[in-house]
C-alpha cells in the first residue's frame, strides 16, 4: 500500500484530501506546518507528498529539498493558491513532480498523483526534470504554468517534440529552451521549412557533394551534421513536400543520412523538434502529410496558447518586451499606464507576441520620448468589443509602401538620422535601409536639433 503525507495548514482541505486518497487505498499521514510535515516524512517515509506553498512556518518551497533527501525519497506535488510561474519553475527545478493549483481539482490532482506514484514505481527512483530559467519565458497564467512543465519534462528526453501554436506565439523560443536545459552538448540548429524554396531545402537539410548540382562547386554539410549531438528545430514543418518528408522519415527511423548527390551513409544523432501552426493529423487525412511522420515528430506535444487566451500575461511581457525595445534603440523604457495596459488587455492580438513587440516598438516611436499614450497605439479592430474612437475613425487605408515609409522616416526622427541605430530598431542591414530612403525619397533629420546617439 502506498504511504501519503499531506502538509497543509487547511484542516478542512487536509481532511477533504485525506477522505479522497483513503477511498483510493493510500495509507495517509497529515501534517499542519513545515517542521511537523519533516518529521512525519522522516518517521514515515511516504512514497508521495502533498505540499502547500503557504505554511504557518515557512515557504513549501523551502521545505521541498529537504523531503526529497528523506530515506523514502518521496515524489511531491507542490499546491499553491497563487498562480505564479517562477513558483512553478523554481518547483520543478529543485524536483517537484507536479505544480497544482488551489482551489483544488480532484481530478487533475488524481492524475498527477497516479502519474508521480507511477513513474516512482518504474524509475526505483525520483528523476527531477532539468533546470529552467525564469528569464524568455514569459507569463504567470495556468497555460505558461503548463507550458514550463512540459518544456522541463521535455527537456529531460530525447524523444522528439513538436511544438504547436498560432504563429508568433514563440514556438523556437520555446524549442531552445528545451535544447538549452537538456543533456545534449552539441548545437541548436534552427531551419525554416516555408523560407526556403522546395530545390534548396532537401541540400539545407541534408547536405551536398560538388557537382550535385549547377552552382554546388564544393561539398556542404547539411542541418543534420550541422547539430550532431544537438537539436534541429524544424519550424513550419507543415510546409515541407510529400517527398521530402519521406527522406526526413528514413533520417529519422534509420539515423543516417544521405548528402544530395552523394551515396555514403552519414550516422546522426540529432533530436528533433519540430513546430508547425497547423494540425499535422488534419493534413495527413487531406493526403498533404505523412501520417506515420507526424507520430514520428509528436511524441511530445506541447501546446502554446496564443495571447488572446492569457490576457493576464499582456502587463508583464509589454513591459518585459518594452524593456527590450528600447535597450536595442539606446532608450530608457517609459512606464505604460492603466489604460495604455487596458487598451492591449483588451485587444485579441492575431499576430500573437510578434504583433505586441511590433506595435509597442510603434509606440515607443511616436512617443518621441515621452510617455507611451493609448493614441500611439496602433491596433486593429480585433478587440473584446468595439474599437477605440481612435482606431474608428481613422483615416482611410494607406498602401504597404506608404505604410513603410512613413515608419522608416519616424524611426529615422527618433534616431536622429543615425542610421546604425535606424537598422537596429528596424531589424535591416545598412545597404538595405540606404536603398528605402532613395525609394521613398525619405530625409535625414539635421543631427544638431535631432536627438543624438554617440
Amino acid at each position: 500500500m502506498a504511504r501519503l503525507l499531506i502538509i497543509e495548514d487547511d484542516p478542512a482541505l487536509a481532511e477533504m484530501l485525506a477522505l479522497h486518497f483513503e477511498e483510493q487505498g493510500l495509507d495517509i499521514e497529515t501534517a499542519l506546518d513545515c517542521d511537523a510535515g519533516l518529521r512525519a516524512c522522516r518517521g514515515a517515509r511516504p512514497d508521495l507528498v502533498l505540499l502547500d506553498q503557504q505554511l504557518p512556518d515557512g515557504a513549501g518551497i523551502e521545505l521541498l529539498p529537504q523531503l526529497l533527501q528523506c530515506d523514502n525519497e518521496p515524489a511531491v506535488i507542490m499546491m499553491t493558491g497563487k498562480h505564479d510561474l517562477e513558483l512553478a519553475i523554481e518547483a520543478i527545478k529543485l524536483g517537484a513532480a507536479d505544480f497544482i493549483h488551489k482551489p483544488i481539482d480532484t481530478d487533475l490532482l488524481q492524475a498527477a498523483a497516479d502519474k508521480a506514484l507511477a513513474r516512482r514505481e518504474s524509475r526505483g527512483e525520483p528523476c527531477p526534470p532539468p533546470h529552467l530559467p525564469e528569464r524568455d519565458l514569459i507569463g504567470r497564467s495556468a497555460a505558461m504554468l503548463e507550458v514550463s512543465k512540459q518544456i522541463a519534462l521535455a527537456a529531460g528526453s530525447d524523444a522528439n517534440v513538436l511544438v504547436h501554436g498560432e504563429s508568433g506565439t514563440g514556438k523556437e523560443v520555446v524549442a531552445r529552451l528545451i535544447h538549452q536545459h537538456s543533456h545534449r552538448p552539441g548545437p541548436f540548429v534552427p531551419l525554416n521549412c516555408a523560407a526556403i524554396v522546395d530545390t534548396l531545402l532537401e541540400s539545407e537539410l541534408f547536405g551536398h557533394e560538388k557537382g550535385a548540382f549547377t552552382g554546388a562547386e564544393r561539398q556542404k554539410k547539411g542541418k543534420f551534421e550541422l547539430a550532431e549531438g544537438g537539436t534541429l528545430f524544424l519550424d513550419e514543418i507543415g510546409e515541407m513536400t510529400p517527398g521530402l518528408q519521406a527522406k526526413l522519415l528514413r533520417a529519422l527511423q534509420e539515423r543516417v543520412i544521405e548528402r544530395v548527390g552523394g551515396s555514403e551513409q552519414i550516422a546522426v544523432d540529432v533530436r528533433i523538434i519540430a513546430a508547425t501552426h497547423q494540425d499535422l493529423f488534419a493534413l495527413a487525412e487531406a493526403g498533404r502529410f505523412r501520417e506515420d511522420l507526424a507520430y514520428r515528430l509528436d511524441v511530445i506535444h506541447i501546446e502554446l496558447p496564443p495571447l488572446r487566451e492569457r490576457r493576464e500575461d499582456i502587463p508583464l511581457l509589454a513591459q518585459a518586451l518594452l524593456g527590450r525595445i528600447a535597450v536595442r534603440a539606446g532608450a530608457c523604457p517609459p512606464p505604460l499606464s492603466s489604460e495604455v495596459l487596458d487598451r492591449l488587455q483588451g485587444y485579441d492580438w492575431p499576430g500573437n507576441v510578434r504583433e505586441l513587440e511590433n506595435t509597442l516598438t510603434q509606440a515607443l516611436v511616436r512617443a518621441r520620448n515621452g510617455a507611451i499614450l493609448p493614441e500611439h497605439l496602433a491596433l486593429g479592430t480585433h478587440g473584446t468589443g468595439h474599437p477605440p474612437p481612435e482606431v474608428a475613425a481613422a483615416p482611410p487605408l494607406q498602401s504597404l509602401d506608404q505604410v513603410e515609409a512613413e515608419y522608416i522616416q519616424r524611426v529615422l526622427d527618433y534616431t536622429g538620422g543615425h542610421k546604425g541605430r535606424s537598422c537596429d530598431i528596424l531589424g535591416i542591414s545598412r545597404p538595405a535601409l540606404d536603398r528605402k530612403i532613395r525609394k521613398y525619397g525619405l530625409r535625414l533629420p539635421d543631427r544638431n536639433t535631432s536627438r543624438r546617439y554617440d
